[in-house]
């Protein structure tokens, strides 16, 4: 199944369009690290709720790499009920680092094979696929990941960047953020709205 790929670019352009006719409200909910996250954003016809924000730190050293925030249909503590359920959600990346392509696919592949443990497996070839796909980063990129029941499309400084049309390969993204056995325990727990790193802003 060709999970990323350039044919994908019209279905995305036709969601860009769903998402640009729901600009997030100029309301802010948190300011992390610079950045600030509207109280709430659009996707199609759902209203998405901040959850929570987070910073995304690297090694002994605590290098900031990006602010996130999560944003769902109905705000939630519970990362399997949030894993397990088919409304539409989005993670919104504000890099603050660059980082290279290897170390992008590193730390998805690390992420994406944690959090599918036995019986779980994902075909070679649709991780290969996903991982070869993946650009570097650069300080000052906005990555938005939007979560619907048919899968993921990714934008990047909200261009088209990759459709995801296969809802499992998905709810395992969305898992290395949040999931058990994720490799960002701290961030986790800011997504999931258990912490707080944010300061929250004036409405």
């Amino acid at each position: 199944m060709n999970i990323w790929c350039s044919a994908s670019v019209r279905r995305l352009a036709l969601a860009l369009m769903v998402l640009a006719g729901g600009t997030p409200r100029h309301v802010l909910a948190a300011q992390l690290d610079g950045f600030s996250f509207p109280a709430t954003q659009t996707v199609g016809n759902a209203t998405l709720a901040l959850n929570g924000v987070g910073l995304r730190t690297y090694s002994i050293f605590a290098i900031d790499v990006y602010v996130a925030g999560l944003y769902l249909q109905r705000p939630s503590h519970d990362a399997n009920a949030i894993l397990a359920s088919g409304g539409n959600k989005m993670l919104l990346l504000h890099f603050v680092h660059d980082v290279s392509a290897e170390k992008v696919r590193d730390a998805w592949r690390t992420g994406l094979l944690r959090n599918c443990p036995a019986p779980c497996e994902i075909p070679q070839g649709q991780l290969s696929a996903f991982l070869n796909a993946l650009p570097a980063m650069h300080t000052g990129e906005t990555v938005e990941l939007v979560f619907t029941p048919g899968g993921m499309q990714a934008y990047y400084d909200q261009k088209p960047a990759g459709d995801i049309p296969d809802p499992e390969f998905a709810r395992l993204m969305l898992a290395v953020f949040i999931g058990p056995n994720t490799t960002v325990p701290q961030l986790r727990q800011e997504l999931l709205g258990l912490q707080s790193a944010a300061t929250v802003a004036a409405n």
